[in-house]
């Protein structure tokens, strides 16, 4: 995917399960989804998740939230310590409060184990936030009557079974999502209000339920829920906390620059208005109008944001961002550099400042004039994919430095790398076999060659068993 900003991207997720969608009961490919990744956000993510992760006896370091590019309102756990969250519940919650609740609630699955947990249903191996939400994997589509089909089929015994285990789980994570957040001080109200926002989905869809229709899904009903959750959170001291003011700033800053980036920028436009001059109708209003091409406007929001907070590293990165797409990327170095050395050399920010020092290279080459960046670019990528290999983006930028400077071995292992993490493992194998032909033997990109290797032949032999 060609994306608008190369610190604010998408690749493939790493995980091959099942996915559930909001109001729908369909199942799709998990690696049909792509994560997206932002400095900015990932850095609020990390900051309001931490205390939730401290509370449920987790190490933070081994934690990732992890942004997912769907519209729908959803999270989930796939095994392992991770937690996805879609960029169409940011969009829908209200405050950094609500996202909270949710990623509490997700961690009580992280700790009850339930994602990697098949005693319910071998083939439901995905834990969703439809954990928040509407009837489930046991039923093929909508509500009493496809129950009634499941019924008629001779499942219902095994129905049964698996919806009252799963049922469980759910009142598991959500007593344990409870715990959490009193354990880190922080509101349930949150939680509640966004159980509430689900069941206005629910009635805004059509989504109806009786009590017989209870039995058929997965999760407990949503009003229900609330009622339980509600009882509980009033009565911890936590309940009436104000939002952490930090935060919730932070998080209205990455909703709107989120919206600006996937929306179209008409509708980011009916969404934040000219006359909306606060600072996150700026930031959206930033992509919308550099994704339509009008660069003096893109400049005039990414100025203004500057003007009010000169020393701020994402304004600054927008603004080296907006110019380098623009095709000036001599003129986005300063602020693209200035960003790096702020934030600490932060990868995804140094991976935008490696692009435009090799496209500033490429500019001065096309005039007759000698490029004088690419030293440096290879120094700041090679610093990028040390501090974070999950980056396909600076794996393919650092390949290009490596071939200009005629060191093909290094040049293919950094597309084997880039080709692994996008999930092409055909080319990453090919990639992997050629680097590792021309790499001296016993040597740690040698070696590194081998395993990749070695893991697009497993994959490619696992795809060909599955299809």
């Amino acid at each position: 995917m060609r994306l608008l900003a190369p610190s604010l991207f998408a690749r493939p997720v790493a995980v091959g399960l099942a996915a559930l969608a909001l109001l729908s009961v369909s199942v799709q490919p998990v690696a049909a989804q792509s994560v997206l990744r932002d400095a900015e956000t990932e850095a609020l993510l990390h900051d309001m998740a931490t205390p939730l992760i401290v509370a449920a006896g987790l190490d933070p370091k081994n934690v990732d939230i992890v942004l997912v590019n769907d519209s729908s309102v959803n999270a989930f756990v796939a095994g392992g310590q991770a937690v996805y969250v879609h960029s169409g519940l940011i969009n829908e919650a209200d405050n950094v409060n609500q996202l909270q609740g949710v990623v509490a609630h997700e961690l009580g699955h992280v700790v009850g184990g339930h994602a990697i947990d098949s005693r319910g249903m071998e083939a439901a191996n995905r834990i969703s936030i439809l954990s928040l939400l509407l009837a489930g994997a046991a039923v093929a589509a909508g509500g009493g009557e496809a129950a009634m089909g499941v019924l008629m089929a001779g499942q219902q015994a095994a129905l049964g079974k698996y919806i009252a285990y799963t049922r469980g789980q759910e009142e598991q994570a959500d007593a344990a999502g409870a715990k959490f957040l009193s354990a880190a001080g922080i509101s349930g109200r949150g939680s509640v209000e966004f159980f509430h926002k689900l069941l206005n989905l629910e009635n805004r869809y059509g989504v109806t339920r009786t009590d017989d229709d209870a039995f058929y899904t997965d999760h407990p009903m949503t009003d229900d829920r609330i009622a339980f959750l509600q009882d509980t959170y009033e009565k911890d001291p936590a309940w009436n906390k104000p939002v952490d003011a930090g935060l919730e700033a932070r998080f209205q800053r990455v909703k709107a620059k989120l919206f600006g980036y996937l929306a179209t920028p008409a509708d980011t436009m009916q969404t934040y208005p000219d006359y909306m001059t606060g600072v996150p109708a700026r930031y959206a209003r930033a992509y919308a109008f550099h994704k339509d091409g009008f660069l003096d406007k893109a400049m005039a929001e990414a100025d203004s944001l500057l003007a009010g907070a000169p020393n701020d590293p994402y304004f600054l990165e927008l603004k080296g961002q907006i110019l380098l797409e623009a095709g000036k990327p001599v003129d986005a170095l300063a602020p693209l550099r200035r960003a790096t050395e702020m934030t600490g050399n932060q990868p995804l920010i140094a991976t935008t400042f490696g692009h435009a020092l090799i496209a500033a290279d490429d500019a001065a080459n096309s005039e007759g004039h000698t490029g004088a960046h690419f030293a440096e670019a290879q120094r700041v990528l090679k610093s990028a994919v040390a501090r974070d290999r999950d980056n396909p983006f600076a794996w393919y930028q650092l390949g290009i430095v490596y071939a200009a400077a005629g060191d093909l071995p290094r040049a293919q292992l950094a597309s084997a790398e880039q080709q692994s993490l996008s999930g092409n493992m055909v080319a990453a194998l090919r990639s992997a076999e050629a680097a590792a032909a021309g790499l001296k033997p016993g040597t740690p990109d040698a070696l590194r060659a081998q395993d990749i290797a070695m893991e697009a032949r497993a994959a490619i032999a696992h795809a060909k068993k599955h299809r």
